[in-house]
């Protein structure tokens, strides 16, 4: 008998509709847009819509659109076309100035009620939307000056806790951690302490003095692992903005290669994932700061520093509390007094370090120190010369009122400021500075031609097949068809809905499932069609076709899904994206296959009473 259980009706139909629903946004195109974002100081308001239009009119760009978002402080101005979009930016990043951030971007043009249903459109690869393509070269020198300054102001606070006299303790230019102590007695004291807690280290002892050298062995291990902290905290930054289908990996000894597909502004790109921005907590030094800036002459043990609100200098031992590395979370937030403000959890050792500088300094000044490297290029003889300038600025001073160790919050910002260094709290600071060496922008026309050529291809494929199958199976090779179809909609819409990303690999992988689909309805037509053959009833010979090549389809798509899942495992980039669209096509084939077209034909030919023949 050939029967179809409604609630797989039911089930066909539910699948149909809620992936007609979420692949649906895939129809909209997105607008060329030029978005505007506040910086500090300034806001985004209808007096910079007047300013915006008036630019756009000097150099002859109509825009379609400009949409004012106060609350989160930027305008976005869609546009006809790609060469819109770039003569509207440059216009706009010589006519707003400094104060506003300009960057390209391509605006949603999908509608509220698909919206609302979080009905989005399915990622992009950097293949097919564009993005940025970055080369970067880690600066290995300054991983080991900053390790070797750590260890000498370990042995700085090992000499002075337990009140042993010394004159200094220098780190030289050939890498050497020199001690020079008071006497041969105390010297001999040093070593054993400073043995007892570097012990990784080579020393000798002469004439008073201790010469601390790291091994070569050390010093390799310090290099490497700057470039694997590097390429784990640019994951972090990455992940925190969002951005899909990221690559990161290593090139050679020391370069870092960052790929960022549908990110259009080279310059917050470079802003986010090069930023060193971070915080560190200093005690403030009771003393005459003023006297110290005018005379040159700082106390002993102390840095001068200025105030970020006043301007004027600040005293701050150089002893670090705590610094943003040691920070296990920060969170966006706001004070008692509606304020902006970082919420800071250290791990264990800050904190109690945190909690013992306050237990003894309740009522005593702490300063929070913002530290930024700031990239900067010269051109010398013709020739762009990078480096880096170290911003430290005080960003505030305050009266510790009570004790606390491992939670807190930092006042002092603005609210973008906030939201930018918590995000970079998080994900965790650079082992080493790194230098942009190369930069490529994959533009979206490019990544338009890309898309229309993948499309182009899958519906060359489908369109060879629908021919193919209407002319050598008739009627069911229309209902294959139909099946098709739907699997084509089924695969689009689960990956917009878990937000897979669409590369060009991914299409060949569509394509290659929308033949795995035609093999398992092949199988299943020419079963039919050999219980036809043999005197089977055409009613018989759909149900038997449909038993018999079921095993064998499933048996043939597990093998398949297995090899997609090893390659996603194993695989990188282009890889991990034939792999998903591979999986997903192959587990919606032998839905369309098994369940959908026998449903079909169940409908067509059940209560069919005389049946005699079969189009197939």
């Amino acid at each position: 008998m050939l029967e179809f259980p409604r609630w797989k009706y039911v089930l066909i139909i539910l699948v149909v509709l809620v992936a007609s629903l979420y692949a649906l946004p895939n129809i909209y195109p997105q607008d060329p847009s030029v978005q505007v974002n506040a910086t500090r100081g300034v806001v985004v308001d209808e007096a910079l819509r007047g300013r915006v239009e008036s630019v756009l009119a000097d150099v002859g760009v109509d825009a379609r659109e400009i949409e004012v978002d106060t609350e989160a402080g930027n305008m976005l101005v869609r546009l006809d076309d790609l060469d819109a979009q770039t003569r509207a930016s440059e216009a706009l990043r010589s006519g707003l100035g400094e104060d506003y951030v300009v960057a390209l971007n391509l605006a949603s043009t999908v509608p509220d009620w698909l919206t609302r249903l979080n009905a989005k459109p399915m990622q992009l690869g950097l293949d097919l939307q564009g993005g940025v393509h970055f080369v970067m070269q880690v600066d290995q020198q300054a991983a080991l000056e900053r390790r070797l300054d750590a260890y000498a102001e370990e042995a700085r606070a090992i000499l002075r806790d337990n009140r042993i006299r010394y004159q200094s303790v220098d780190r030289r230019a050939d890498g050497a951690i020199v001690a020079v102590l008071e006497s041969e007695a105390e010297a001999a004291r040093a070593n054993t302490l400073l043995a007892a807690d570097q012990p990784a280290l080579i020393r000798t002892v002469s004439d008073g003095r201790i010469t601390m050298r790291v091994p070569e062995s050390e010093l390799q291990q310090i290099s490497a692992d700057a470039i694997e902290q590097n390429i784990t905290t640019l994951r972090n930054r990455i992940d925190e903005i969002g951005v899909s289908e990221p690559v990161i990996q290593r090139q050679g000894n020391d370069r870092v290669v960052v790929q960022l597909p549908g990110v259009q502004d080279t310059a917050e790109a470079k802003r986010m994932i090069g930023a060193t921005a971070t915080l560190a907590y200093y005690a403030v030094v009771e003393g005459d700061a003023f006297e110290a800036q005018r005379t040159g002459i700082v106390p002993p043990g102390s840095r001068l520093y200025t105030d970020r609100r006043t301007g004027g200098p600040v005293l701050l031992n150089r002893r670090v509390i705590a610094t943003g590395e040691e920070m296990v979370s920060a969170q966006s937030a706001y004070d008692e007094n509606g304020m902006p403000a970082v919420s800071v959890t250290l791990n264990a050792a800050a904190g109690k370090r945190m909690f013992d500088f306050t237990s003894a300094n309740v009522g005593k000044p702490m300063a929070v120190v913002y530290v930024e490297r700031v990239p900067q290029v010269r051109m010398v003889d013709g020739e762009e010369v990078r480096s880096f300038r170290v911003s430290e600025e005080v960003i505030s001073v305050a009266n510790v009122n009570g004790v606390f160790g491992r939670q807190f919050q930092t006042t002092g910002l603005e609210k973008q400021e906030a939201d930018d260094l918590a995000r970079l709290l998080r994900s965790g600071s650079l082992a080493a500075p790194m230098d942009f060496v190369e930069e490529r922008i994959i533009g979206p026309s490019l990544g338009k031609e890309n898309v229309e050529r993948g499309v182009t291809a899958v519906a060359y494929a489908f369109l060879f097949t629908l021919f193919f199958f209407m002319l050598y199976y008739r009627m069911f090779g229309l209902i294959t068809s139909v099946a098709l179809l739907f699997n084509l909609i089924i695969v689009l819409a689960v990956m917009s809905i878990f937000g897979a990303t669409m590369t060009l690999p991914g299409f060949a992988g569509l394509a290659l499932s929308i033949g795995l689909s035609v093999d398992a309805n092949v199988l299943i037509n020419e079963r039919i069609r050999e219980e036809l053959r043999a005197g089977v009833p055409p009613k018989a010979a759909i149900a038997v076709g449909y038993d018999k090549a079921s095993t064998s389809i499933f048996d043939a798509n597990v093998t398949g899904i297995l090899a997609g899942v090893a390659l996603y495992a194993f695989g990188t980039g282009p890889l991990r994206g034939f792999a998903i669209t591979l999986v997903v096509g192959i587990l919606a084939s032998m839905f369309t296959a098994l369940t959908v077209t026998r449903g079909i034909a169940t409908l067509m030919y059940a209560r069919r009473k005389k049946l005699k023949t079969l189009a197939i």
